[in-house]
């Protein structure tokens, strides 16, 4: 193993290794809080129809309860509002247990008997964002629990007419399929909650059965949105902590007119402000209050049941996930509002700013400030205040009567919520029928906080820098510094608008006097989604921002915008440079699934030069030497390159559609404009061009791990020596050929009984237990010629009996010992790890099938549908006449020359195909390993 080769792959390597660090664990603390059970939790059973239960006896639906209220509802006579919790991949039914507790306390506190009847799905915890089969199965027992949670209540006053949907991870995906169903009504769900479920696209595309169900499911919401506009979809990515599903892929494909379609991270809502991860997103505090808040704000007091109103629905739904005013719009038009006549209480402001503490005594107080005079030198007002009670609290006085404000319009809608305070920014364009600003300062309960507002001119408050370019590597650094006399700041982060692209941004904040000052907020906004994140410090302080992106801007209108809310009179500079290991977890965040396709791709070619090395010479090259020559991106990824370039053009694109070739892969649009348009995405351009880098972290993975393999089986074959007697053939481990045509017919008729997955997995077994006694042979020779030296140089003087050199000797039909022997030994042990190593991968991607049908074995034998069947039969042939494969009879072959073509070629197909399929990457493995297996025959 040469050390340059050796060198190569470690530092790739290492580039892996770090931006796996960044990917898994270069992300903040989790600050969720925990949601607490007051009372043992408990699950009614809701018994449902005999066909039903006879048809998904693996499933169930239950109702959740605690104490007093799960004894009330033992007899499930329900009078609440139904929600209906949907578990995602391998969740249980029991994680609707948070949902469940905050919404009973939440009910607790309320008069009339207005509450939440939370039911909750077990699927069985079924690995279904890995194995596909179980979507469409999943989605009717939905529809069959959803009918039987309704029939529920056919004894109540108010019986309800909907359930509202709460889906995590891939139940989110379930949820939307709902509607694909012919007999499904779509007024039996209005409103649906999403949290961390991949809408866009599967994580990992690992069967057919997986993107059919995405196809449909987008076809349905895409292609006939007009027919679901009353449906109400809210998701909720969860953030840089998710790294399962990254917060892209929550993103709705929907139209962009459609205003009840909603996608959002959870760092942007109010009151949250949390990054989450997979399974932290169900039971985070923060993020449960705003669901259960919105829950009970969508029941009518009337009927106790939700709202049929869609503009209700989405009022709520923007008021708790996406701004959080003061007050919802219709309780600002319905509650009244006065003004106070006591001129004592009134103070007009004439300078530019202001800033004002309560005292601890409790008093009226209004600041008036004119706009008369303010209209031409300034664009808009600004105001914070850290007295976070949702009251109304800025006032647009439109006639006054000497200093006192007679008639006036509440501006406090357009609030928004901070973490540490309230802020409100008026446009003074705007405002052209008032004539001043009232803020209200008064704490008639003494309860004390500040009110600072100010004149702004827009142009003034925003800075423009251009971000450091991405390959920098932290050594440029473009800074800013803002001496702040005002309390509102933003930096425009030019060219900042792709995923690949992520900084370490750096403020630093400095007061020349020492006081005490409002907390400083540190808003990162993304102008195209909503993936805002906000940082709380106090002055002065040195603040590390992270940079990144969930989403991308093809267009390059705008750029990411850091607003600083700042304190006055102090001065603060921002720096921007390059994080390369962060960059590299971005890189692996959203081209990830590039990486075993191009595992794949170098061990096919290794197995492609050891073919090629006993075509010319007779002999094999070692794994390590195989693997390392397995890296050939001016070979594989040139020509998908020109191809890709080809089908730009209209008469080349209208052969290839003559031809009836699949569309080339390309992974899902990092942009949410890309994820409404019929048909394919928007290709981008940044991922081909990153592909040699994938090639190598993918050939990386190819070369330690086939090191790894062979350490292993090292290991193992220690073992099992002992069980073992010694051998010296080559042939060590075969099979008869009766052996093999058995073998071909039970394992078939045992992987179309039971699971596909299973024969490939005990051919795998079989064709291991070979390389293990090949394992144990080159050992036993190696000792043996070791403790017998002077034959061992007899053997290599050609002092023996004079055949042909190369040939061993016979005595009795016995081998003798010598070095050709060993030679032989070890050029097929070569070969077959090789083999062993690319067979690993076929493993690999049919596992899920595997472990889906271990845990379903007491419900049914057979896995229906098998997505590993159609390539279950070409595997095991291949398998199992591979056991007997040797270096003598593969450069016998005629097929060889042909057989050491086809890896390149196939190669080229599974990078142009397989990124977004990843199961095609078996078929593809198929069609080069089939006419090996038969060069072994013929």
């Amino acid at each position: 193993m040469k050390f340059a080769t050796v060198a190569f792959y470690g530092c790739a390597l290492g580039l892996l290794a770090v931006g796996l660090r960044e990917l898994l664990t270069g992300f903040e603390e989790n600050r969720c809080s925990m949601t607490y059970m007051f009372e043992y939790p408990e699950y009614r059973r809701v018994a449902l129809p005999r066909r039903v239960a006879r048809l998904y006896p693996a499933y169930g639906l239950y109702l959740y309860g605690e104490g007093l209220y799960a004894q009330e509802t033992r007899a499930l006579k329900l009078t609440g509002a139904p929600v209906l919790f949907l578990p995602g991949n391998a969740g249980s039914y029991k994680q609707a247990r948070s949902l469940g507790s905050v919404a009973l306390r939440k009910a607790e506190n309320l008069e009339g008997g207005v509450h939440l009847n939370v039911f909750t799905v077990d699927f069985n915890e079924e690995l279904v964002a890995l194995y596909g089969g179980s979507l469409r199965r999943q989605t009717h027992f939905l529809h069959e629990s959803i009918k039987a949670i309704l029939r529920l209540y056919k004894d109540a006053e108010v019986p309800p007419r909907s359930v509202v949907l709460v889906g995590h991870s891939m139940g989110g995906v379930v949820a939307r399929a709902l509607f694909t169903l012919p007999r499904f009504s779509s007024h039996l769900v209005s409103l649906i909650i999403t949290q961390a479920s991949p809408h866009l696209a599967p994580v990992l595309a690992l069967d057919t059965y997986l993107l059919e169900f995405y196809s449909a499911v987008r076809q349905r919401w895409v292609n006939q949105a007009n027919d679901l506009r009353n449906v109400t979809v809210l998701s909720v990515g969860g953030g840089y902590r998710d790294y399962q599903v990254r917060s892209g892929l929550t993103s709705l494909p929907c139209p962009p007119g459609d205003p009840s379609k909603l996608s959002l991270v959870a760092t942007a809502v109010p009151r949250t402000w949390v990054s989450t991860d997979h399974l932290s997103i169900v039971w985070c505090k923060e993020l449960v209050l705003a669901t259960v808040r919105a829950f009970f704000d969508l029941i009518e007091p009337e009927t106790g049941q939700f709202s049929e109103k869609p503009e209700w629905r989405l009022t709520v739904l923007n008021h708790h996930f996406i701004r959080h005013p003061v007050k919802m719009l219709d309780e600002i038009e319905e509650t009244p509002f006065s003004l106070p006549d006591s001129p004592e209480a009134w103070s007009e402001v004439n300078t530019l700013r202001l800033a004002y503490s309560t005292p601890k005594e409790g008093q009226a107080k209004y600041f008036l400030f004119a706009l008369s005079s303010r209209r031409k030198a300034y664009s808009h007002f600004y105001c914070r205040s850290n007295n976070l009670e949702m009251t109304s609290w800025v006032f647009g006085c439109t006639q006054r009567k000497g200093s006192l404000c007679v008639r006036e319009v509440d501006l406090s809608l357009g609030t928004e919520l901070l973490p540490p305070y309230k802020v409100l920014i008026l446009s003074l364009s705007d405002l052209s029928s008032v004539s001043h600003l009232v803020v209200s300062a008064s704490n008639l309960n003494g309860k004390q906080f500040t009110v600072e507002c100010e004149w702004q001119r827009q142009e003034s408050q925003t800075i423009s820098v251009p971000v450091p370019h991405v390959l920098s590597f932290g050594f440029t650094v473009s800074d800013v510094t803002v001496n702040s006399s005002g309390l509102l700041h933003n930096v425009e982060l030019q060219h900042f608008h792709q995923v690949y692209q992520a900084f370490r941004i750096t403020v630093a904040s400095h007061c020349k006097v020492q006081k005490d000052r409002l907390s400083n907020v540190y808003r990162m906004k993304v102008p195209w989604f909503r993936e805002d994140s906000l940082t709380t410090v106090s002055v002065p302080s040195v603040t590390e921002i992270s940079g990144m992106l969930h989403t991308s801007r093809h267009d390059n209108t705008s750029g990411v915008l850091l607003q600083l809310h700042t304190a006055p009179n102090c001065q603060y500079k921002v720096s921007v440079r390059t994080s390369f290991p962060r960059v590299l977890g971005q890189v692996l965040r959203f081209c990830g699934p590039l990486v075993p396709v191009y595992t794949a791709v170098t061990l096919l070619l290794a197995c492609g030069g050891q073919l090629s090395s006993i075509l010319k010479t007779g002999q094999t090259l070692a794994m390590s030497q195989a693997v390392g020559r397995g890296l050939q991106p001016h070979k594989v990824d040139l020509p998908v390159y020109v191809l890709h370039l080809l089908l730009g053009c209209s008469c080349f694109e209208e052969a290839w559609s003559i031809l009836r070739l699949p569309a080339m892969d390309a992974l899902p649009s990092t942009s949410p404009d890309g994820t409404f348009h019929e048909g394919a995405a928007p290709v981008e351009e940044w991922p081909r061009l990153l592909s040699p880098f994938l090639y190598v972290l993918g050939a990386a993975v190819a070369f330690w791990g086939s090191i790894l393999l062979r350490l292993v089986l090292r290991v193992i074959s220690l073992i099992l020596a002992p069980l073992h007697r010694p051998s010296v053939s080559r042939d060590c481990g075969t099979l008869r050929l009766r052996t093999q045509l058995l073998l071909i017919l039970s394992l078939t008729i045992v992987g179309g009984t039971s699971c596909g997955a299973l024969s490939i997995f005990v051919t795998f077994l079989l064709h291991l237990y070979r390389v293990l006694r090949l394992q144990m042979t080159e050992r036993s020779l190696s000792h043996m010629l070791n403790l017998a030296p002077e034959k061992h140089k007899e053997s290599e003087n050609g002092s023996v009996d004079g055949d042909a050199p190369g040939k061993m000797k016979e005595c009795n039909g016995a081998p003798l010992l010598s070095e050709c022997a060993l030679q032989e030994v070890r050029a097929d042990l070569q070969l077959h790890l090789c083999l062993t190593t690319l067979f690993t991968l076929p493993i690999m991607l049919s596992a899920p099938s595997l472990i889906h049908w271990i845990r379903n074995l007491r419900y049914s034998t057979q896995l229906d549908p098998d997505p590993c069947w159609p390539h279950t039969v070409p595997l095991l042939v291949v398998y199992l006449l591979l056991i007997n494969c040797n270096t003598q009879k593969l450069s016998n072959s005629k097929l060889l020359p042909l057989t050491s073509h086809l890896p390149l070629p196939v190669s080229i197909a599974m990078v142009t195909f397989s990124p977004l399929h990843l199961y095609r990457v078996t078929y593809f493995l198929s069609v080069a390993l089939v006419p090996l297996g038969f060069s072994c025959l013929l």
